[in-house]
């Protein structure tokens, strides 16, 4: 067992006011299958290429093992996949790697190939068997389910579920719950470790989350009472303080020591308030120490134009073929208002050319593909890469109200300083946001979604659960995130 150790950790990248990290310190198990979680843009991959020494930070870093990222970047995709697995590990051993491969259900033949010609699931698998083989090895997995199907995911959770001695970075809460023992979450004060899984954490989080909001709404009662005090106690002080001076004709038999009778009375009640504002500023500061890691999760709204009818799209018999073999065959179901459809299959099963199909792209097909007449569809790609330019442009582009573009943005948690910043500067999380909070704000009659959930973290993912099944908009989804597809889906087309 070794350690890494993190020790008053503060970083900030360069130009930049706000620091990412300041004064942080935890260690970590390098035998831990530590899950990384946290919501979009507050550093996650930036504190595993620290921990990989790619920047520059005050504070310290200890560790007595050798760290790896994935995913690894191969520079040229016409290699073979075998030359590719030497420059990712140069003193592999044949083996080794074969033995990994065979556990991710790989066979030798994908070694063989041109490394661009391997699917994303394929270049994922090798990927994390090349990099498992090492020895002295601390892996710093990012995001590998990104280009997992369903059944993909199973299987590579089973596999991590096996192994020890790394960081995943993963939104998709079954998969976690499959290979993880701790977990490591960056919050909005803070950063915390926890053993056990994702649903262990949830729920240790929902209990001190629900503990704080009553404390708070305890010592708000409590502050409130004491300001009420504080203020009689200051009314009775001031009226005792000028009593000492001038002389009551009522009270004129009074001893002659009267006047020190009513000082003491007055510096009595002067103590008191005193007293009372000393704790009235105890539990503001008491106060203050809650709530700073309860996460917000504004509700959402979605903008749904009525259709004329309530079929608004059929295929019948669809087959897609672009010229080397068919990706799907005989393709047969109706999209109604209401459905919101999960159009499921393995990698390559067509479901991408399903979808942009509908959306009337031109793909060689056979079959019948039936839209309604005026029916206007809200796409959301896959690809974010062409996010650049202002936000604002971008909403006036898109035809959309640009106040509630930006509202629709924060309640998904991007900054305000990230509002102001080009979208080629956003986190991969944050660009995927934009693209959903357009579709959000957009007035259309169907709303098609290609693996929407890609990067955006677990609280964005149930807050765009709980719209999807409050508002009821009829959409069709591609989607791998089991639990997602369970919330929302009211039917599912398998391929």
């Amino acid at each position: 067992m070794s350690l890494i150790n993190v020790t008053n950790l503060t970083f900030a990248y360069d130009g930049s006011y706000e620091n990412i990290f300041e004064n942080v310190s935890f260690q970590l198990d390098t035998n831990w299958k530590l899950g990384f979680t946290g919501r979009n843009g507050r550093g996650k991959t930036t504190f595993m290429n620290l921990l990989l020494g790619k920047y520059e930070y005050r504070g310290s870093i200890s560790a007595s093992v050798e760290f790896s990222y994935f995913p690894y970047h191969v520079a040229d995709p016409s290699v073979l996949a075998m030359d590719a697995v030497e420059a990712m590990h140069p003193d592999y051993e044949y083996w080794r790697v074969a033995r990994e491969m065979d556990k991710l259900g790989l066979s030798d033949e994908v070694l063989y190939r041109p490394y661009g010609t391997l699917s994303n699931g394929e270049q994922t698998k090798l990927q994390l068997a090349v990099l498992f083989s090492k020895e002295n090895n601390f892996l710093l997995i990012d995001e590998p389910t990104n280009h997992l199907d369903i059944q993909g995911r199973e299987l590579v959770s089973r596999y991590l579920s096996s192994k020890r001695g790394f960081i995943l970075v993963s939104h998709d809460r079954a998969f976690l719950d499959g290979c993880v023992d701790h977990i490591l979450s960056i919050n909005k004060s803070d950063i915390q470790v926890c053993k056990g899984d994702f649903s262990t954490w949830w729920e240790n989080k929902a209990r001190q989350d629900a503990f704080e909001q009553a404390e708070n709404e305890k010592l708000k009662r409590e502050i409130s009472r004491l300001e009420e005090t504080a203020r009689e106690k200051a009314a009775w002080s001031n009226a005792a303080e000028r009593s000492k001076f001038g002389v009551d004709p009522i009270k004129v038999d009074k001893p002659k020591n009267y006047r020190s009778y009513q000082g003491a009375q007055a510096a009595k009640s002067m103590a008191r308030a005193k007293a009372i504002e000393k704790r009235q500023n105890a539990a503001i500061q008491e106060k203050s120490r809650l709530l700073k890691n309860i996460e917000r999760s504004d509700d959402l709204k979605i903008f749904q134009t009525p259709f004329h009818t309530k079929r608004l799209v059929e295929l019948k018999g669809v087959t897609i073929d672009y010229g080397d073999g068919a990706v799907c065959e005989n393709i047969s179901f109706s999209i109604r208002m209401g459905d919101r459809i999960a159009l499921q299959g393995a990698n390559g099963s067509g479901k991408s050319s399903i979808i942009k199909l509908i959306c009337g792209q031109e793909i060689p097909y056979t079959g019948e593909v039936w839209r309604g007449n005026g029916l206007k569809i809200s796409y959301v790609n896959q690809d974010t890469s062409g996010l650049r330019g202002k936000l604002s442009d971008f909403a006036r582009e898109s035809g959309i109200d640009e106040s509630l573009f930006l509202a629709m943005l924060a309640k998904l948690d991007v900054p305000k300083a990230q509002m102001e910043k080009d979208m080629s500067a956003l986190s991969a999380g944050q660009k995927k946001k934009v693209l959903l909070a357009r579709s959000i704000c957009e007035p259309m009659h169907l709303h098609i979604w290609d693996e929407p959930m890609n990067y955006i973290d677990v609280i964005s993912r149930m807050q765009i659960e709980a719209v999807l099944r409050e508002y009821q908009p009829t959409i069709l989804f591609v989607e791998h995130d089991k639990a997602f597809c369970e919330n929302v889906a009211t039917k599912i087309v398998r391929l």
